[in-house]
């Protein structure tokens, strides 16, 4: 019998979405632990990490950027102003448009965090042989792209 042939009463545990939703949960564990004395979260990060590389991101576009929802983005931006690691001002060509960009302060704990960032990913695949890493990323990538029509939001840059 084929893998991909679904046996009749498969475990709950070895389904692949039970698996991807547990894996996140592990993971943004896994990251609250490294990045702990940032006070940040995966999302966060996320929107400075896009902010960094496209300054000047509308709330809209920010959202796509991500594949989050404009009110989740939204609520993420707010917390991030507070905190000083994100501004937002007003579009030259929308006054209806809110313009992100990341402060220097932002700049600066984003580029601190990169150690803790990057420990946080290799603790998470460290348990697959070294061999098969970058073939682990392949394929979720392949499954976000062949699937990115299908979620509530559409990721943009595939």
């Amino acid at each position: 019998m084929s893998d991909d042939v679904k046996i009749e009463g498969e475990s709950l545990f070895r389904r692949p979405g039970f698996l991807v939703r547990r894996l996140h949960q592990i993971y943004v564990a896994i990251y609250l632990k490294e990045c702990e004395r940032f006070g940040t979260t995966p999302v966060q990060t996320s929107v400075m990490q896009v902010l960094r590389m496209k300054p000047g991101l509308d709330q809209a576009a920010l959202a796509a950027e991500i594949g989050m929802d404009r009110t989740t983005t939204s609520n993420v931006l707010t917390r991030l102003e507070k905190r000083g690691v994100v501004r937002r001002e007003e579009s030259p060509k929308d006054r209806r448009l809110r313009l992100a960009f990341l402060t220097p302060e932002g700049a600066a704990m984003l580029a601190e965090m990169q150690t803790a960032l990057d420990a946080a990913h290799t603790r998470l695949i460290a348990p697959l042989p070294a061999a098969e890493r970058a073939q682990f990323i392949r394929h979720l990538s392949l499954l976000v792209e062949s699937n990115n029509g299908m979620g509530r939001t559409v990721l943009r840059n595939l």
